[in-house]
């Protein structure tokens, strides 16, 4: 009977503990400083040319080496 109850208590406990983890999270968003839309525009327009510079980076290696392959192997 004792591990019924200890398994129980340690439940209780679990549930008590993601409660302070949620309060704690709450808390801690109202802190942050969020981007005002100006800001967020901009940060995603960056985020876009990035990805953008990076996908042809990637083609660009990409068909060099399959035309280096290709040159190999003929």
């Amino acid at each position: 009977m004792s591990m019924a109850t200890q398994t129980n208590t340690n439940s209780l406990g679990k549930t008590r503990d993601f409660g302070k983890f949620l309060k704690g999270v709450r808390s801690e968003l109202k802190k942050v400083n969020w981007p005002n839309k100006k800001e967020l525009t901009s940060y995603t327009g960056i985020v876009f040319l990035t990805c953008g510079v990076a996908a042809l980076g990637i083609w660009f290696v990409d068909t060099a080496f399959g035309q280096i392959l290709k040159w190999i192997i003929k």
